[in-house]
């Protein structure tokens, strides 16, 4: 049975700090976590493709996230993907078709909330040290509404953390704990 771990939220919402400290937790306790990051992938993509508008920036990131499904579905099953991106930039039905492709059996969702105005002030102080192929700082004004209604995809358990606050030390066992009540064995 193959489980995967989405950590999800929007854009500068803390889901790299997350995913960082989670993949810490779960190798602590045992587990093969594999990081994947929507943005690493896109990133590389930026280096050999290029950078452009706003719509070539979406392409690649639909790219990126198809690469990742892509990967998982050769992973054995002792591994445990952790794929740290926003789940939300695409239609459901899209990350329901990946989930079926990469024959991932179970989700365990690690929501990361942040309120509007942490996530756009983040993506603002951020935007200039990333690459430049990413959305520009002015992105934080439409972040701001999107933050405000964005929610966890729920296609499994979902582990709701604050984003603005420390890494749950038992962000690992919770996660261990839903992939067991999934049927998950670990």
């Amino acid at each position: 049975m193959r489980c995967a771990v989405l950590v999800n939220g929007v854009p500068a919402s803390g889901k790299s700090t997350v995913a960082a400290q989670l993949l810490a937790q779960l190798l602590e306790a045992g587990l093969a976590p594999v990081p994947l990051a929507l943005d690493t992938v896109k990133e590389g993509l930026f280096a050999h493709v290029g950078t452009g508008d706003r719509e070539h920036n979406r392409m690649l990131g639909r790219a990126s996230y198809h690469a990742i499904f892509n990967s998982i579905a050769a992973f054995p099953d002792t591994l445990v993907p952790v794929i740290d991106a926003w789940h939300g930039f695409q239609p459901a039905d899209v990350l329901r078709e990946h989930i079926a492709r990469a024959a991932i059996d179970q989700v365990v969702e690690v929501w990361v909330a942040v309120t509007p105005e942490v996530a756009a002030a983040r993506y603002r102080a951020r935007s200039e040290h990333r690459h430049g192929g990413h959305l520009p700082a002015s992105y934080a004004n439409e972040l701001f509404d999107l933050a405000a209604m964005a929610r966890p995809m729920a296609f499994g358990p979902v582990i709701k953390i604050d984003g603005d606050a420390p890494v749950p030390a038992n962000l690992g066992s919770q996660v261990i704990a839903a992939m067991r009540v999934g049927g998950h064995d670990v």
